[in-house]
């Protein structure tokens, strides 16, 4: 009986248990396996790092305050972010790797860069 690649149908020759007739068709196959997680990864990622550049670009020194729209306007989505961090207060900040964002009153946010305490 003779077994075929699972990738491209190749007839398989050596170990009875060998499922790939390369390694070339072993990571093409799997490869495609994982396409549509990579894929959403990829855009769950790229939407972060807009978010951490867009809060980069309106906090050059590390403390600022901006408006919601102002982010919106720039592509700012708040569904994504990396972490929060709790005060003691129990204010929550929402961070993007280093940036962080706090809301404050009526649409503003307090823009922070994340400081080593910050975990």
């Amino acid at each position: 009986m003779e077994k075929r690649c699972l990738q491209c149908g190749d007839m398989i020759i050596g170990r009875v248990d060998k499922k790939f007739c390369t390694d070339q068709c072993r990571s093409t196959y799997n490869n495609n396996l994982r396409q549509d997680i990579n894929n959403l990864v990829k855009k769950i990622n790229y939407t972060i790092r807009k978010n951490r550049r867009i809060l980069a670009d309106f906090n050059p020194n590390g403390k600022s305050k901006v408006h919601q729209s102002d982010l919106m306007d720039k592509g700012f989505n708040f569904n994504y972010y990396t972490n929060t961090f709790t005060t003691k207060r129990g204010s929550i900040y929402y961070f993007c790797y280093d940036q962080g964002y706090l809301p404050i009153d009526k649409g503003y946010y307090a823009l922070v860069h994340k400081l080593d305490y910050v975990n």
